[in-house]
Parts: structure tokens; C-alpha cells; sequence
């Protein structure tokens, strides 16, 4: 009786911890690549939308600074050269 028992519980426990542990380790592979993955998807389009925000702004404000300084030389230009001349 005893050996049956015993043979009974050895094999119920190996099956029932190896099935448990396969079950495991495969959840939490998948959890890990569905993770890594969303995580990895997530902080690229984060990071490029960031990269491509500040970068579209920095150059806009950079570009609108530049060519309206330039205008507003321009123009200071165009005033002193028009008094001049009229004033001649």
C-alpha cells in the first residue's frame, strides 16, 4: 500500500510540477515578448513623435526667427537708403 502511494504521489507531484512550471515559464514568456514588444513599440513612437515635435518646432522657430530678422534688416535697410535718397 505504502509503495503504491508513494509511486502515486511521485508521479502525481512531477506531472503536476512540471505541467505548473511549463505553464509558468510559457506565461511569462509571453508576457515578457508581448511586453517588450507593446513596451518597445510604445517608447519608439514616443520617442520618435517627440523627436520629430521638437525638431519640426526648433526648425520652424528657428527658420521663422532667421527670415524674420533678415526682413526686418531688410527693411531698416530700405528705410535708411529711401531717406537717404529723398533727402538728397
Amino acid at each position: 500500500m505504502d509503495g503504491w502511494m508513494d509511486g502515486w504521489m511521485d508521479g502525481w507531484m512531477d506531472g503536476w510540477m512540471d505541467g505548473w512550471m511549463d505553464g509558468w515559464m510559457d506565461g511569462w514568456d509571453g508576457w515578457m515578448d508581448g511586453g517588450m514588444d507593446g513596451w518597445m513599440d510604445g517608447w519608439m513612437d514616443g520617442w520618435m513623435d517627440g523627436w520629430m515635435d521638437g525638431w519640426m518646432d526648433g526648425w520652424m522657430d528657428g527658420w521663422m526667427d532667421g527670415w524674420m530678422d533678415g526682413w526686418m534688416e531688410w527693411m531698416g535697410w530700405m528705410d535708411g537708403w529711401m531717406d537717404g535718397w529723398m533727402g538728397m
